[in-house]
């Protein structure tokens, strides 16, 4: 038995009901897929009506940030300690079998339930920004002018503690029925990755400038790690 099946969940919210052989309470699991992943969902009830709106997030230690402007309705709720349901995928191919159920595609994904806190010394928040671009983009933070005062006090950040959690991970070919394995139809595994395409300078980067080593070579640096 491996270290994930033996890992209990942290409490029933985040316990895997559907496919729970898909599922694992090992905190390594899910810290990996919310690095790897570019994009969360976050999932709040404002006004009795449920809200579920993407963005960007890193994670530090055991804790997942995520920001907004200090008016951003998002924020604001879950600054406030309103419960949240925060989830992060990462597709790894497409799945094909032989009939239509048995298309699906592979895929990690991690939620991540609990209370959010406004971080709202500026000696954290600072850190904490740098390392939000520098997941999105390693080594840019040496190029860009810095932070001011007064842009800092516009952002709120707010961190979500990586306690009660749970992954799910799909993995390997369609589960066709023993009597479609002999159709003349192609089956298979096609293997998705996020690439980056060529950079496109905005109109006010001077004519002939190189593109930075960080955007050439950013397929291969970025791990979301810190």
């Amino acid at each position: 038995m491996t270290k994930s099946q033996e890992t209990a969940p942290a409490s029933d919210r985040v316990r895997l009901r559907r496919r729970p052989a898909r599922g694992s309470y090992d905190l390594d699991l899910v810290r990996s897929i919310l690095d790897e992943a570019m994009l969360c969902h976050v999932a709040f009830v404002d006004g009795g009506d449920p809200v579920v709106l993407p963005t960007l997030h890193v994670r530090i230690g055991d804790e997942l940030l995520i920001h907004g402007a200090r008016k951003n309705r998002m924020m604001n709720k879950v600054a406030e300690g309103v419960p949240v349901c925060v989830e992060a995928t990462v597709i790894d191919s497409v799945v094909m079998g032989r009939s239509v159920l048995q298309n699906s595609v592979n895929y990690r994904s991690a939620v991540v339930m609990g209370e959010g806190r406004a971080v709202e010394d500026l000696d954290e928040v600072l850190p904490r920004m740098h390392a939000l671009i520098d997941k999105i983009t390693p080594g840019r933070i040496p190029f860009l002018r810095p932070l001011t005062q007064a842009e800092l006090r516009s952002v709120l950040l707010v961190s979500v503690p990586i306690v009660e959690a749970s992954a799910k991970v799909r993995t390997g070919d369609a589960g066709d029925a023993p009597a479609d394995r002999s159709l003349p139809v192609w089956a298979g595994q096609l293997p998705l990755r996020v690439a980056p395409g060529t950079p496109v300078p905005d109109e006010y980067v001077p004519a002939g400038m190189p593109v930075p080593d960080h955007l050439t070579g950013w397929g291969e640096t970025r791990s979301g790690a810190y």
